[in-house]
């Protein structure tokens, strides 16, 4: 696993990203596709992991960009 670990997640009807373990969001989305493109484009800056979670929380995606 990477050290760097990007979540994509809904909270209170909003889409957000923020590295694992933060626990405030470094940005909000309106939709789903608009905030993993933004994490997707964090994680890969960062040579990272991307989770991208359902709304329920479970994982529905996981990408590395550790490479």
């Amino acid at each position: 696993m990477a050290d760097t670990v990007i979540e994509t997640y809904n909270e209170d009807g909003e889409w957000k990203n923020r590295p694992q373990g933060n626990e405030r969001a470094t940005s909000t989305h309106e939709t789903k596709e608009e905030a993993v493109e933004y994490g997707r484009n964090l994680a890969k800056e960062r040579k990272g992991d991307h989770i991208i979670k359902n709304l329920d929380g479970t994982i529905s995606e996981r990408h590395s960009y550790s490479e």
